[in-house]
């Protein structure tokens, strides 16, 4: 097995030094970048729907692309889209709770 080193997750990490730059003014996220998916950044937004559409808009990403899914038996709206930039992979990923299960409603 070959041992992964940086390098191999110098994509997505590139790509967020210049989100970070390029857009330091947008909504910080939940960020992820892994060995198993070396190619991919995922930023995240909990409770949040608002900072992903900033953050689509911002990237010039379609609406039409965007596609919504509940969890958790209803009780969580999640948004998701995806482009590439800067060499990445990058997903974008909006989770909210559902305003019928907001309180401890059924």
């Amino acid at each position: 097995m070959n041992a992964q080193t940086m390098t191999d997750i110098a994509a997505p990490l590139a790509a967020l030094r210049l989100l970070a730059a390029d857009f330091p003014a947008l909504p910080a996220a939940h960020v992820e970048v892994s060995t198993i998916f070396p190619e991919r950044l995922s930023l995240s937004f909990h409770d949040d729907f608002a900072a992903f559409e900033a953050w689509r808009s911002a990237l010039g990403i379609l609406p039409d692309t965007v596609t919504y899914d509940e969890q958790s038996g209803g009780r969580t709206r999640v948004l998701t889209t995806s482009a590439d930039y800067a060499g990445a992979h990058l997903r974008l990923i909006g989770y909210t709770t559902h305003p019928d299960h907001i309180g401890g409603a059924p």
